[in-house]
């Protein structure tokens, strides 16, 4: 693939940032390398010398003195080498990339790891998005990806969906005011990226299956797209065997898949990792040099000290745990919004993540009944104009989360956004 076709102007005049590849060095020399260049703090000057983190089945993980110093300073900008290998392995047992074996130039998969994969994203879209392009996207759309698309200054083409995602026909029928050779002319705006959420969607819940899947990776080939896998939620499907992902598929090197740990371990580490081509993800790792300079060290330390501990055995067991939990938890809502929103409202069971997605019957804009009324009788959800495109579209949806409440508190709830239904239908 020309992955330079793909690239934006500003990502292409990237270049190394000379210091952060000293401490990418140092951190590769051995031992007894005497190093006059770096500008780190001395370590020995921080109040903070060690740290014990107990873990939830009552072990802990110990961060002694040497560990600390090493958690406390600057590290490379891809991530620790160490949890880099870890992720890497990880990949390789969920998907096996056949792009693992590749020469990088043919896309070889490579890896770095991003604060949280929302900065992962950004950067992204940063990377291959400009003014004036047509992005393809799944709709309706988490909020804070139009937050980070719409100041490009690209046009967002909405992609229908169902319960199962993208719907083929319509990316196929989408796709034909194109020819597949416009894909190399850029005067054409022959879309160039394809962005999808394709497990448990945020507001959806909406799930791909494996045949749209490979219908979708097919017309990406004929029209030379980058799929954007972003998936926080791949860990929580509640129905095994899982899916194959788009990553799991790309024989050609255009699959760029963001993960997080944000849902399995916790949001506040901000701790993601992005997967894809090696061309791309030296482009990302430029971009982080010149911005964050590396994700937290200390974060990553805590959470690489957790995954050796747990080995690839034991954080799967920890995600049949979560899994567990949100699963009950989706049940708890389902049973209440049957018990008090049948004839009201209509839904589809999830199949994975964290949230209902509800079209109420005889209302045209739920964002007067949620935001004014709703809050008002002590019940919070999000109007579902929140994840249009255009957000002053209206739309007859919300999105209710079964991440937090409780089931009582769930069943309360809904019988609360019942009353104001039969208010507003009246």
């Amino acid at each position: 693939m020309n992955y330079a076709r793909f690239l934006t102007a500003v990502s292409a005049a990237r270049q190394i940032s000379p210091i952060r590849a000293m401490t990418d060095l140092l951190m590769r020399s051995p031992p007894s390398t005497i190093s006059l260049a770096g500008g780190a703090p001395n370590p020995d000057t921080f109040p903070f010398k060690s740290a014990r983190v107990t873990v939830s089945d009552g072990s802990t993980i110990e961060i002694d003195e040497s560990l600390m110093k090493k958690a406390l300073q600057y590290s490379a900008s891809p991530g620790i080498a160490e949890l880099i290998s870890w992720l890497k392995n990880l990949q390789k047992s969920l998907h096996n990339p056949p792009t693992l074996t590749y020469s990088p130039e043919k896309g070889q998969m490579d890896m770095c790891i991003t604060t949280g994969s929302q900065e992962g994203l950004a950067k992204i879209f940063e990377m291959l998005v400009d003014p004036g392009d047509n992005v393809l996207l799944d709709t309706p759309a988490y909020s804070g990806i139009l937050a980070a698309l719409k100041p490009l200054g690209c046009n967002l083409i909405g992609l229908p969906t169902d319960q199962f995602g993208i719907i083929p026909q319509a990316l196929k029928e989408i796709l034909s005011r194109w020819e597949p050779e416009d894909a190399i002319r850029p005067e054409s705006k022959c879309p160039k990226i394809l962005y999808t959420v394709p497990n448990g969607g945020n507001p959806t819940g909406a799930s791909l299956t494996t045949e749209r899947k490979e219908e979708i990776y097919q017309l990406a080939q004929k029209y030379d797209l980058i799929i954007i896998e972003d998936d926080p939620y791949y860990f929580l499907q509640f129905n095994k065997p899982w899916a194959p992902s788009f990553l799991s598929m790309d024989i050609d090197g255009r699959v760029i898949r963001a993960d997080s740990m944000s849902k399995i371990l916790s949001s506040g580490l901000r701790l993601g990792f992005i997967t894809g081509p090696k061309p791309f993800i030296e482009r990302l790792v430029l971009h982080i040099q010149a911005s964050t300079l590396h994700t937290s060290t200390f974060t990553q330390i805590m959470a690489l000290q957790l995954l050796e501990k747990w080995g690839q055995e034991g954080f799967l067991n920890h995600i049949d745990g979560v899994i567990h939990f949100y699963r009950t938890q989706r049940d708890a809502m389902l049973n209440s919004a049957n018990k008090w929103l049948s004839g009201l409202a209509e839904w589809h069971s999830p199949a994975g993540g964290m949230f209902l997605w509800m079209k109420i019957n005889g209302v045209q804009d739920t964002h007067k009944l949620i935001m004014l009324k709703a809050i008002s009788n002590e019940v919070l959800l999000v109007p579902g104009s929140a994840f249009n495109i255009d957000s002053a579209e209206p739309s007859s949806y919300v999105r209710a989360s079964y991440s937090l409440s409780s089931p009582e508190k769930m069943d309360q709830g809904l019988q609360r956004l019942a009353s104001l239904i039969i208010e507003e239908i009246k």
